[in-house]
């Protein structure tokens, strides 16, 4: 008689372990930290996908653990911390960018009565090129970051993070099909941000060599 081989159970690496949530909320310091450190880099990701592009990714994270150490404790169940902490983290973010917004729209108002009062040009390079190397992560986050959030946070979940459908779906409360479908349209979205970025960079460095061959045959 043949035995049919026996599955292992593929390890979530994303999965938390009840134990230490237990710990954690029981006022244990060493599995506060712990249990914060096997999050950082997902709450990270959270972070990225909601916060303003101006906005600081370390001073968010450092908030962030704040209120994590306060109230981890209040937790009931091992199974509400990932909700509760995406809350915290979305809140966060959220939070910086109505703080940048306001301070935006105070600077504008008080350029608009006193225009002499600012002297700097503090709009973007746009003419800057396409950073490289370690620099691209950077700029395909700010790309990112221009989606909207339904694309947004499935994309970062999936290729920062690398948490799989089921992991995400799990933390979005959407379906699979729907996270999906969600990164495969970010991806298509990104894509072509993509392309035009580039497009748009050749045609400034283009333009920037014609300038300069045009100023030569001035002179």
């Amino acid at each position: 008689m043949q035995h049919k081989p026996t599955r292992t159970a593929s390890v979530d690496r994303h999965r938390v372990a009840p134990a230490l949530v237990v710990r954690a909320t029981s006022g244990e310091s060493d599995a506060v930290q712990e249990l914060w450190q096997s999050h950082r880099r997902w709450v990270a990701a959270i972070v990225l996908s909601h916060m303003p592009r101006e906005a600081d990714l370390d001073d968010l994270l450092q908030d962030i653990a704040a209120t994590f150490v306060r109230s981890v404790q209040e937790l009931r169940t091992p199974g509400a911390l990932r909700p509760w902490l995406r809350t915290v983290s979305i809140n966060a973010a959220r939070a910086e960018g109505r703080k940048k917004t306001r301070r935006r729209n105070a600077l504008e108002s008080q350029a608009a009565t006193d225009p002499g009062t600012f002297q700097r040009d503090e709009t973007p390079d746009k003419t800057a090129a396409v950073p490289e190397d370690a620099d691209e992560a950077k700029w395909l986050l700010d790309l990112i970051s221009q989606l909207p959030d339904s694309y947004r946070e499935p994309l970062v979940l999936r290729c920062v993070r690398g948490m799989n459908y089921k992991a995400i779906s799990e933390l979005t409360g959407l379906p699979e099909t729907t996270i999906e479908t969600r990164i495969a349209r970010g991806r298509r979205m990104l894509r072509e941000r993509v392309a035009i970025e580039r497009e748009q960079q050749m045609g400034r460095s283009s333009a920037s060599q014609q300038g300069a061959g045009d100023g030569g045959l001035d002179r």
